[in-house]
């Protein structure tokens, strides 16, 4: 089996505002927002077709480590964010 690092694909479109990581020819994505060194992500979206493979987390996953490449920290503004901080500790020094 081949595992790819945990970013591998996603990307923070800067113009948009979010991040995102295509599968299958669809886009899944995080907005959010700036507020002084902080990353608020707002809403995660899972075109129908990839919900329920874990996409969704990978790019949670993804946004995070990003997030911790930048320096910044994150508020979780949705309810997918903020259940998947608090099933994975590890991101616990990023939770502003």
């Amino acid at each position: 089996m081949i595992q790819t690092a945990p970013t591998a694909g996603i990307r923070n479109n800067t113009a948009l505002r979010r991040y995102e990581l295509d599968a299958d020819g669809m886009t899944a994505f995080a907005n959010y927002r700036l507020a002084s060194g902080t990353v608020i992500i707002t809403h995660t979206e899972t075109p129908p077709a990839l919900r329920g493979r874990g996409i969704a987390s990978r790019l949670v996953h993804g946004a995070l480590e990003h997030i911790r490449a930048d320096g910044m920290k994150v508020v979780a503004g949705c309810s997918f964010v903020a259940d998947y901080l608090d099933n994975h500790p590890e991101f616990a020094d990023l939770v502003a």
